[in-house]
């Protein structure tokens, strides 16, 4: 099994010591530019530089490195801003002679006919000149400033079939039109345009190429852009700044593990290139997918170190990152900084503090923020809401949730994809089907498309329900709609199917997944990991936790919590316990996640003090507890029969503002079914038929099994039936209690027909069926009847395992050599 699991080594060599980038000796943050490349002119340099700004969100710096001047030291410069005096301003005819000029006037004028184009360009190639190339560029790039892309083109292929097209073509105008292509989506025709002009022998340089990974990264095409770069770098071209920062960006929307980041900033270095601003903000942000906050801020302190000031995006990206590793209170230090350094606060500030914080589990100060934003004239946003909804839905506060659902849409603020995706996934998580479906409905009257993530939502919300059959048919709408699996989706998938208990078919994934080339990042190790833990397979768990720790990717607070989840499932109290000491000692770093999985595992463990402990812990740091750690509490409360404590957590969850869940009614239900009150586990399952949710096998289970064991055997066969009339197939404990029920009272004629139906409907028997009749003949002292029963055993079920015989016989004789009570 761990020979399976292992995966490959993405890269065979450690990550470098840090820090990522020691002093150059040619780098000297103020020192002036460097002359621009012979090869380019500026509005080429400017046109690159603003497509790399225009890619990101964030405010960039250009410290443009040029092939022919690798170490010469250079000036930053905020990408965006121009080289061009007329940026922001009318097209001026910057670069163009007065006939190149003259030419794109008559081309960009409305009443131009595309069909004159060819005896204009042959009047103007006519004229001659010395300076033919350089107004080629300047009309194409004059051409798109003014959206006439497909007029662009066709100058650029009609020049493409002239005699001397390699002496007037040059990389600066390749580069030119490959951007244009790609600023309209038209990617494969500017990737296809690359190959065939690479073809025609004209040579393709380092802003070519930067062009087209610029254009693939902006399309959210990532992959190729990988491939366009490992291309360029195959072939010689050396990248620049500009090129390593477009890739380092596309690494973090990839995903990429933080050494292959690593290997990317050693090939940096190892080209003269380095970092400006921009590549510390990227490099911070791309530590937002795997938590990496320790890395973040050695990243932060050590561009400090190197003369660069943090901006606004810098504050914003660090904070992205204690956001997604839980850190609220950091999170918090980092906007005072922020504040005293004169950078105000803005939306996407307020939303990274309140993504901390929910993350956190700290719904009431998320809140307070969105207040205070709302005080200081800042609109919450579409995220905004998004996240404080997705916070609720997670805590099990629906009717939050929904509160803050129906003030977004009343504040005039659009729900996009990702709310209905929080909405799909709250309503179905809690089972309740016919208000998901709702929500498809709501979302075509936003015109919000089913998207990728929409579709994962639901593989997660099926994998959770045990609904493999639906698991497997939404992936295969996935490929029908034409969606690409990503490495999410495969994510997605893996935690699926073990949640529905196909351990294999999770397994088979993952090996999909690394035959299509998708790296496995720390989630993907999550999912297996979670996968490995409900197997209870703790040693296969320990390799893998090994083999992350190893340098694949630094294990989480999920990692740490599989690993317990393993422990619990595996029986291994001694190893869960110590991890959990651990943990208290702050040997691991305790998260709010790692103190409510440690309640979870305790309660399912039984282990009532060690569960105590936990929770006390918890409220303890002021973490304010999900409806799964309260429900872990009832749990085990209520399976110790202590009604008083288990009210206890009931009122502070209505006090709290939590929804209860099927697990609460569940853990409520069994506690009566065993109790004088047995009545009351048909009366909550009703109030849970009323509340609009759909009960599950082990809510009729309850109940039933609260009715027989009472005597009341009637109230069970109308539960079981109403159990089957919605769709429900009864399992092998709903007829293990009907069994045990029958044997109990000498009734082992209906006790064997249970068996019999139950053989007939496609459920085995299991070890407890038999025991049950066999333990009922030893309390009425009925050996030989005992006996008989299990010579025949097997003209009742003709597929008994072979053993099964003699394990009853030597049950036999062992109850009968005991006294009875």
């Amino acid at each position: 099994m761990a020979e399976n699991l292992a995966v490959p080594l993405l890269l065979p060599n450690p990550p470098p010591p840090r820090p990522l980038f020691p002093n150059h000796p040619q780098f000297h943050p103020t020192s002036p530019s460097p002359p621009p490349s012979p090869s380019m002119t500026p509005l080429v340099q400017d046109l690159l530089l603003d497509n790399h700004g225009s890619s990101s969100s964030q405010h960039q710096h250009n410290n443009a490195q040029y092939p022919d001047n690798r170490t010469t030291t250079r000036s930053r410069r905020r990408i965006g801003k121009s080289f061009d005096s007329n940026r922001g301003k009318p097209w001026s005819n910057h670069g163009l002679s007065v006939q190149g000029g003259k030419i794109l006037k008559v081309l960009i004028d409305p009443s131009f006919d595309s069909k004159q184009l060819d005896e204009t360009l042959r009047r103007f190639f006519a004229s001659g000149g010395d300076s033919l190339s350089s107004d080629i560029l300047g009309i194409i790039r004059g051409l798109g400033f003014n959206n006439k892309l497909d007029l662009a083109l066709s100058v650029f292929e009609w020049v493409r079939k002239r005699e001397d097209y390699v002496t007037l073509l040059t990389g600066s105008s390749t580069a030119v039109i490959i951007n244009l292509l790609g600023k309209a989506g038209r990617v494969s025709s500017a990737a296809s345009l690359l190959h065939n002009l690479q073809i025609n022998g004209i040579e393709i340089d380092v802003y070519a190429y930067t062009s087209l990974i610029t254009a693939y990264a902006h399309n959210g095409r990532y992959r190729e852009a990988v491939k366009v770069f490992n291309k360029m770098e195959e072939e010689g071209c050396t990248p620049t700044l500009i090129t390593y920062n477009v890739i380092l960006n596309v690494y973090g929307k990839m995903g990429m593990p933080w050494s292959k980041i690593i290997a990317l900033v050693e090939g940096m270095k190892l080209n003269g290139v380095a970092p400006d601003l921009y590549t510390y903000n990227t490099l911070i942000s791309c530590c937002r997918r795997g938590s990496l906050y320790q890395e973040a801020v050695e990243l932060f302190e050590e561009m400090k170190l190197h003369g660069f000031t943090p901006d606004k995006v810098t504050y914003n990206a660090l904070l992205d990152v204690y956001g997604k590793s839980w850190r609220p209170k950091e999170a918090m230090e980092v906007l005072k900084e922020m504040e005293s350094n004169g950078f105000p606060p803005g939306a996407v500030t307020y939303n990274s503090l309140i993504s901390a914080c929910v993350k956190g589990g700290l719904l009431q100060e998320a809140t307070m923020l969105k207040n205070q934003m709302m005080e200081k004239g800042i609109k919450p946003d579409v995220f905004t809401y998004t996240t404080l909804l997705s916070g609720f839905e997670r805590a099990g506060k629906d009717d939050f949730a929904i509160e803050v659902f129906e003030e977004m849409k009343a504040m005039g603020c659009k729900p996009n994809i990702c709310t209905f995706n929080a909405l799909i996934k709250m309503y179905g998580n809690r089972g309740k089907f016919d208000e998901m479906m709702k929500v498809f409905e709501e979302m075509k009257l936003y015109k919000c498309t089913p998207e990728i993530v929409t579709w994962n939502t639901l593989l997660a919300v099926f994998g959770q329900n045990g609904m493999d059959s639906e698991v497997s048919g939404v992936f295969k709408e996935i490929k029908r709609a034409g969606f690409v699996p990503e490495r999410d989706t495969y994510n997605t998938l893996i935690s699926a199917y073990s949640r529905c208990g196909a351990f294999d078919q999770a397994m088979a994934i993952y090996k999909r997944m690394l035959e299509a080339g998708v790296t496995p990042d720390l989630s993907s190790y999550n999912a297996v990991l979670a996968a490995l833990a409900r197997g209870g397979l703790w040693e296969q768990s320990e390799k893998i936790f090994a083999e992350m720790k190893g340098g694949r990717c630094k294990p989480n607070e999920l990692s740490y919590s599989s690993l317990l989840h393993a422990y619990a499932n595996g029986k291994e109290t001694g190893k869960m316990k110590a991890l959990a000491e651990e943990i208290y000692r702050g040997s691991v770093e305790s998260h709010a996640v790692l103190l409510k999985t440690l309640v979870l595992v305790n309660s399912k463990s039984d282990l009532l003090m060690e569960t105590e402990r936990a929770f006390l812990e918890l409220r303890k740091r002021g973490v304010s507890p999900s409806i799964t750690t309260l429900n872990a509490m009832l749990s085990i409360y209520g399976r110790r029969q202590m009604v008083a404590k288990t009210n206890e957590i009931l009122n502070f969850m209505y006090e709290s503002g939590f929804t209860p869940s099927l697990t609460t009614y569940n853990s409520l239900m069994y506690m009566y079914s065993r109790s004088g009150s047995f009545q009351k586990s048909e009366e909550i399952l009703r109030e849970v038929v009323r509340k609009g949710i759909k009960p599950d096998i082990v809510s009729y289970n309850t109940v039933i099994y609260a009715y027989c064991r009472n005597g009341r055997m009637g109230d069970a066969s109308r539960i079981l039936s109403e159990m089957k009339d919605n769709g429900l197939v009864p399992d092998v404990v709903t007829y293990n209690t009907f069994v045990a029920t029958y044997a109990a009272d000498s009734m082992f004629t209906e006790a064997i027909d249970v068996v019999r139906y139950m053989i007939k409907q496609g459920c085995r028997p299991d070890q407890s069926t038999y025991n049950s009749i066999v333990d009922g003949y030893r309390k009425f002292d009925r050996q030989d009847d005992a006996k008989n029963f299990v010579k025949n055993l097997r003209d009742l079920d003709p597929h008994i395992p072979k053993d099964e015989e003699g394990r009853l016989m030597e049950r036999i004789e062992m109850k009968w050599l005991l006294p009875v009570w």
